[in-house]
């Protein structure tokens, strides 16, 4: 693990998680909800001069805030007025996309599903295309099937363990060609990250719904902050992560357009195919917490064990829960 230099996977995680752990965000405007001082969401200020507010935010230079304003006192129900007021920013981010892709290229001109907006403090939901343009915190879930080689023995070598990779659809979107997690997806709003474990996994794997729904282990979560200034666009993301052995019977077998094949392939394999950047890179992070996990990458072997341990558990600086 070690003979690749001092930082090998570290650089990977940089290029994932690029904003710094003593990064100035008040460099970037704050959005905030009704009656709750906590942000929401960090905006790159060239974004918000490009956004289409309506009159239901307040954007204030002086104190780099975008505030969303309470609803009146018609409302019947604020949670619903809040995601109405929401929404019909991103209906114009989609209208102005469709018009000139070059507007909001990552939402493309398209609508897409709801994410829950994590922290709020009553159900609220933004699209996922344009989430990342308000700096609001995504949810996504992966998880990693493995088989264990019988020959030898998991108390003597931890390096007995398979993984089935996933190559992502040569006519995908984002990262065509690259390699994957085995199962992996957004959350949607209305969804626990369980729910779209066991989804995703029929849908992309063609695996026995009743088997992952008995084996699949939730083991965690790994966090990063992203900030891509071309897209104009802020991105603080759980990544909730589940582990499932299969049995040598079960195979994952592509089921829609989104996965070409799978592989199985050695821990080796996996790391040189990791350190050749030939996976999705926020699949790395995924990658090296289970190394960790089954004691595959340790003290022992990694000068950079304990860096990894606490890069890939990051505080995220938005809102993740709502107030007590």
């Amino acid at each position: 693990m070690g003979s690749h230099g001092y930082r090998p996977f570290l650089a990977l995680i940089d290029a994932v998680d690029n904003v710094p752990q003593n990064f100035d965000f008040n460099q970037l405007y704050r959005l905030l909800l009704p009656a709750d001082p906590r942000p929401h969401g960090f905006i790159i200020p060239a974004t918000v001069s490009r956004l289409p507010w309506t009159d239901n935010f307040t954007v204030d230079h002086a104190s780099r805030t975008v505030q969303l304003r309470p609803s009146p006192d018609t409302a019947s129900d604020p949670s619903a007025w809040a995601n109405a007021a929401l929404q019909a920013v991103v209906d114009a981010i989609v209208a102005k996309s469709a018009h000139d892709p070059s507007t909001f290229p990552s939402v493309r001109g398209y609508h897409s599903e709801p994410f829950r907006v994590i922290g709020a403090n009553y159900p609220l939901s933004i699209e996922r295309f344009p989430a990342p343009l308000f700096g609001i915190g995504s949810r996504g879930a992966h998880m990693t099937a493995f088989v264990r080689d019988p020959a030898i023995p998991a108390s003597n070598d931890p390096r007995n363990l398979k993984i089935w990779v996933a190559r992502r659809s040569p006519h995908i979107f984002t990262y065509p060609g690259l390699l994957d997690t085995t199962v992996a997806g957004g959350v949607k709003a209305s969804d626990e990250p369980s729910d779209c474990i066991l989804a995703e996994a029929h849908e992309e794997a063609s695996l026995p719904p009743d088997h992952v729904r008995e084996h699949a282990r939730a083991v965690g979560a790994v966090t990063y902050v992203q900030m891509n200034d071309a897209k104009g666009a802020f991105y603080p993301t759980v990544l909730y992560v589940y582990d499932i052995e299969l049995p040598g019977n079960i195979v994952p077998t592509p089921m829609d357009d989104e996965v070409s094949e799978f592989l199985l392939m050695t821990v080796d394999e996996v790391t040189e195919a990791m350190l050749r950047r030939e996976f999705k890179p926020n699949c790395v992070l995924v990658m090296l917490d289970f190394f960790i996990r089954h004691g595959i990458l340790t003290q022992e072997n990694s000068p950079e064990y304990l860096d990894l341990v606490t890069r890939l558990r990051r505080r995220l600086p938005v809102a993740t829960a709502p107030e007590p």
